[in-house]
């Protein structure tokens, strides 16, 4: 889907005092986490990171640390890059403040369980020392084992051993012999029992192996029963490009018009290769709505991608692009209507095709030189042979190296509106016939049609006083 069809999604950002603002540039989720990367008006990168929703921390990188949570979510996680219309519902806060750094963890004990601070802890490794995690980690760990919690504390010494995986202390503690039944549990259990005990360990673990049917189906119920729509979403798309198969996308197509508008929707599924007019009956509908109130171009834009996969019904559509699409528009995006006019019968790629052609051609003259014009025209004339606007540009690309048809040639300049070219090429042949007064005409002409009626009295009077030599002599 063309990029002008997207908008980028804006993020204000508190730092301090400071109010910053910039665009986010891509944004991924990781199970119960997501990392926002923005891009600042100062062209920093600020990464910011949530749980569960709630902004937790972030701060200006100057880049990202290999193996930190950071580099392993936009590794390993479900990506977002802008511009993307899921970004504004993916991210639950587009204004954020960033905490104190020394505060911070206190406040997050008010909000989450001690073992969700431990986890938490562990996807802040950009921003704080990982030892200091790590003994942050330890404390809660010893104070559940103190408090005869050994559930819990079992589950906070598997969450420091994966963030610390070379911890020998963390690696014996979990091999204790305490830990037997607890290891014996997560082994043995399905995961709905688990599920009823640590929430947080089923959700990364399915997460982690999303593209298993079993786990991927516990997550998208588990994603459901949460209302995290756009997780069930992304989960669906990944799906989707990975095994190179559309399932469900009626399913789908009904969740995301919850939160998405169909034109939304639709931009959605075309960064994911997915042709909506072929998918979506409704589809149609609205591209026809924006031809119909003029919006020719952004119909355009919406069919460019799939024109090759286009149902024939969409003829019609086409034709009334081509026909009201403004030629600076059909410049721009040469290649795509050179596509399009494949798709039209012959019979409608007549249809004002010379008029819109000499204006294609009069917009390419004001910035190329005649060679560069000839060689783009050359696939438009492959597509629509013996068009007279290419002959035109032909033949003037010939007369361009026979200094003695200078006349002719300025002659098709005017008639493309290149006035300059045209007086450029009449001075010429006014140098090579002193004493003809027709260039001096053709000369007064241009200027008249660039609206300078000065020069043009005066190439005037000077035609005028050549003919009257001409008849004295």
């Amino acid at each position: 889907m063309d990029k002008e069809l997207m908008i980028p999604t804006e993020m204000s950002i508190k730092d301090k005092k400071r109010i910053i603002k910039g665009n986010i540039l891509r944004a991924a989720l990781f199970a119960r986490s997501k990392v926002v990367e923005v891009m600042t008006e100062e062209h920093d990168k600020y990464y910011l990171v949530y749980y569960k929703n709630s902004f937790i921390y972030g701060d200006k990188l100057s880049k990202t640390t290999e193996d930190t949570f950071i580099d392993k979510a936009f590794r390993e996680g479900i990506i977002l890059k802008a511009p993307n219309p899921m970004l504004p519902t993916f991210i639950p806060n587009l204004n954020v403040s960033i905490p104190s750094k020394n505060k911070l963890f206190t406040e997050l004990q008010q909000h989450f369980s001690l073992q969700e601070v431990a986890y938490i802890a562990t996807t802040l490794d950009s921003f704080f020392e990982k030892n200091q995690l790590i003994e942050m980690i330890d404390k809660i760990y010893y104070h559940q084992r103190r408090s005869g919690k050994f559930m819990k504390s079992f589950q906070v010494i598997q969450i420091l051993r994966d963030f610390a995986p070379s911890l020998k202390s963390a690696k014996e503690r979990l091999e204790s012999h305490e830990y037997f039944s607890y290891h014996d549990f997560y082994n043995t259990s399905s995961l709905s029992e688990i599920l009823k005990k640590d929430p947080l360990y089923v959700e990364l673990h399915c997460f982690q192996n999303r593209l298993n049917p079993k786990e991927q189906k516990f997550l998208e119920q588990i994603s459901t029963q949460q209302d995290c729509n756009v997780e069930v979403l992304l989960l669906w798309l990944e799906r989707v490009e990975k095994l190179q198969r559309v399932e469900a996308l009626e399913k789908s197509t009904s969740l995301a018009l919850r939160f998405l508008t169909l034109e939304q929707w639709m931009l959605v599924l075309s960064e994911a290769n997915i042709n909506p007019f072929n998918e979506i009956p409704e589809a149609k509908q609205l591209i026809e709505k924006m031809v119909a109130k003029g919006n020719t171009e952004k119909a355009a834009l919406y069919l460019f991608t799939f024109l090759d996969d286009l149902p024939h019904s969409y003829e019609t559509i086409l034709t009334n692009i081509w026909g009201n699409s403004d030629p600076k528009f059909v410049f721009i995006h040469l290649d795509d209507f050179l596509a399009l006019l494949k798709h039209l019968p012959d019979d409608k790629k007549t249809i004002q095709m010379e008029q819109k052609m000499s204006q294609l051609a009069i917009l390419l003259l004001e910035e190329h030189d005649l060679q560069t014009v000839r060689n783009k025209l050359i696939p438009v004339n492959e597509t629509i042979p013996h068009l007279k606007v290419f002959e035109k540009i032909n033949k003037m690309a010939g007369l361009e190296e026979d200094p003695e048809r200078m006349m002719e040639l300025g002659e098709y300049y005017a008639e493309f509106q290149q006035y300059d070219k045209a007086i450029d090429c009449f001075f010429w042949e006014m140098e090579l016939q002193p004493q003809n007064p027709i260039p001096v005409l053709r000369i007064s002409k241009m200027y008249q049609q660039k609206g300078m009626v000065k020069e043009a009295s005066v190439y005037q009077k000077i035609a005028a006083q050549l003919k009257h030599n001409q008849q004295v002599g």
